[in-house]
């Protein structure tokens, strides 16, 4: 998410490919890191599982959370003119990658409980410009 704020910070819109209504999974890294520890203790060898809590988050709905924050106009971007505005994450963004996590909740009793990847974009984190500690004063200012 951070690149996808950045690319729109860069390219001053919040774009999303088409109509928008392609779906990305997503997962908070602490429900992640809490399904590889349970993997590790209790998935069978050669299990298939999928890290998944929100299984389809439309495209333009990320977008428009995006250009909500950075207040920016949120744009469709052709299929065509999407590899320019995107850069590699084009292709990712294209696909309509519907995932589900029911097997592995079944198997392993996992349950995601931190926060769906639009409430924990509407947290702000992803919106704060970092800046090095490192960074000289006057550098910053900018």
């Amino acid at each position: 998410m951070a690149t996808l704020v950045g690319i729109a910070r860069g390219q001053g819109v919040s774009g999303y490919i088409g109509d928008g209504s392609n779906r990305w999974p997503a997962v908070h890294r602490l429900d992640a890191a809490h399904l590889v520890c349970l993997a590790l203790e209790k998935a069978p060898a050669g299990s298939v599982l999928h890290a998944v809590a929100d299984e389809g988050v439309p495209i333009r709905t990320i977008a428009e959370t995006i250009g909500r924050h950075l207040d920016l106009p949120v744009v469709a971007v052709s299929p065509e003119a999407a590899g320019e505005h995107f850069s590699w994450l084009a292709g990712f963004l294209a696909l309509d990658a519907r995932a589900s996590s029911t097997l592995t909740r079944e198997l392993l009793g996992w349950q995601p409980t931190h926060p769906g990847l639009i409430e924990d974009l509407d947290e702000g984190h992803y919106f704060q410009e970092t800046r090095s500690p490192t960074t000289p004063a006057a550098t910053r200012a900018r």
